[in-house]
């Protein structure tokens, strides 16, 4: 799709709280939900990798998003301190989060 891009990360979860981490997802406030779609995250995916806990995010936006004021919103400030309990966090309870390189891709024609 033109005008977007990708990225992806990595996020980690406090073991044995997988069960819990899925259930908070799965029931994602719908002001948080049109945050997200408003700053222009098009597709956001998260990935468990269940033997460490590590968490693979991946999103697809537009390249014109406003990703980088989401921090500065009240309801993702509540939802960060929402899951301090259940993931590694930084001081201001946003998630540790490494960003990731892209080192192969295939598309099929």
């Amino acid at each position: 799709m033109a005008n977007t891009e990708e990225i992806a990360f990595v996020l980690y979860l406090i073991k044995g709280n997988e069960v819990e981490y899925q259930r908070r997802h799965d029931e994602i406030w719908p002001e948080l939900s049109a945050a997200i779609k408003k700053a222009g995250i098009l597709d956001y995916q998260i990935f468990l990798e269940p033997r460490t806990g590590h968490l693979f995010a991946y999103q697809k936006r537009r390249t014109d998003h406003t990703v980088d004021l989401l921090p500065g919103l009240p309801i993702m400030r509540k939802w960060w301190d929402y899951m301090a309990d259940i993931m590694e966090v930084n001081a201001d309870n946003s998630p540790v989060v490494q960003p990731l390189e892209r080192v192969f891709r295939f598309l099929a024609d």
